[in-house]
């Protein structure tokens, strides 16, 4: 094959087909009239609109393999479909960026040494009200029209005239947040809970009730997003949130840590009470499903105990932002019962 896709790229132009390989950039240069000589670097002003005699399918089979050098390990072989999708994943979430919005998430934003900060738009009395906190973020802010607040948002989110592109935060792993993080050794699991604001009042709960993290799984979770920060009211800034691959294998992670699995559903074996009592002074993690799904099967019997929120009437429901927030209350409490 010509071309060698292993070597760092180039750029040339061969007949309008933008060729991204220093081997055929050495052969655009050549017939250019580029020279490397002990004086430096020469180059002839010629004007090549093609090279004869390359033929066009070649040089598009050519792009075509160095463009994708990256899908090939060292020595050349194609690395398997799921390595290259976690590589593009990686790559695709160093360039993902987050655009929040509203008075006290973009302040405590601001405020967040481990958050960085990209784009700072501000209103004129936006600013008056932050003007500590951006000067403590050494931003420089964009001031905008309130009239024309022109930024990627939805249209009628409530911004209060302040928004900030960020990228997410970075909270670690698993074992180091669960085993050493600040607070109670007590964590949250979401088990596909999508909904932005749901998530955001549970973040919000799990920093009141001092919970070490709120856990879900990378796909099929709520994003890190504006509307989220918005409904957690700064706690996204101070809550770790953190996504992992699969719900199931953290769920044994954490069991091999100590932590005993409660599951919260209303068709629980037990009510919440004694299943707090159950488990003594282990540490807890609170497993929540979705409204409406619930819990995934999987997630269910990785359970060490399913319990119920008992209720008042013959009938009751609570949403799954609420249900945590009464077994954060249960589990931060159970030691002062005891």
């Amino acid at each position: 094959m010509v071309g060698d896709p292993g070597i760092e790229p180039g750029v040339s132009h061969l007949g309008g087909v933008t060729v991204h390989c220093r081997t055929l950039q050495r052969v655009a240069q050549h017939e250019r009239g580029i020279t490397e000589s002990a004086g430096g670097r020469q180059e002839v002003p010629m004007e090549i609109p093609h090279l004869p005699h390359l033929r066009p399918s070649l040089a598009l089979r050519i792009v075509g393999a160095c463009e994708n050098k990256g899908d090939k390990d060292m020595s050349g072989d194609k690395k398997p479909s799921w390595v290259v999708d976690k590589e593009r994943a990686r790559r695709a979430e160093a360039r993902e960026t987050v655009w929040l919005f509203g008075l006290h998430a973009v302040r405590d934003a601001l405020m967040n040494p481990a958050r960085e900060k990209i784009r700072l738009v501000v209103t004129k009395n936006a600013l008056d009200k932050l003007e500590e906190a951006v000067a403590a973020a050494g931003i420089q802010p964009e001031i905008a029209d309130p009239r024309r607040f022109d930024v990627p948002i939805d249209e009628g989110s409530v911004h209060q005239g302040a928004a900030m592109e960020v990228k997410p935060l970075n909270w670690g792993k698993l074992a180091d947040v669960a085993i050493s993080g600040e607070g109670a050794p007590l964590v949250v699991l979401l088990d596909r809970v999508t909904d932005p604001h749901n998530v955001g009042a549970v973040l919000r709960s799990a920093e009141v009730f001092g919970a070490r993290a709120v856990i879900a799984p990378r796909h099929h979770s709520a994003p890190e997003t504006g509307a989220l920060a918005k409904t957690a009211s700064g706690a996204l800034e101070r809550q770790p949130y953190l996504k992992v691959t699969n719900l199931a294998e953290a769920m044994e992670e954490l069991k091999a840590m100590g932590y005993r699995m409660i599951g919260l559903d209303g068709d629980g074996t037990v009510e919440l009470g004694a299943a707090m009592a159950s488990v003594g002074t282990h540490p807890v993690a609170l497993v929540l499903g979705a409204e409406g799904p619930g819990l995934r099967e999987k997630t269910r019997e990785t359970c060490d105990v399913i319990a119920r929120i008992p209720f008042a009437g013959a009938f009751g429901s609570l949403n799954v932002s609420n249900a945590a927030a009464v077994g954060l209350y249960a589990a931060a409490t159970r030691h002062d019962k005891a």
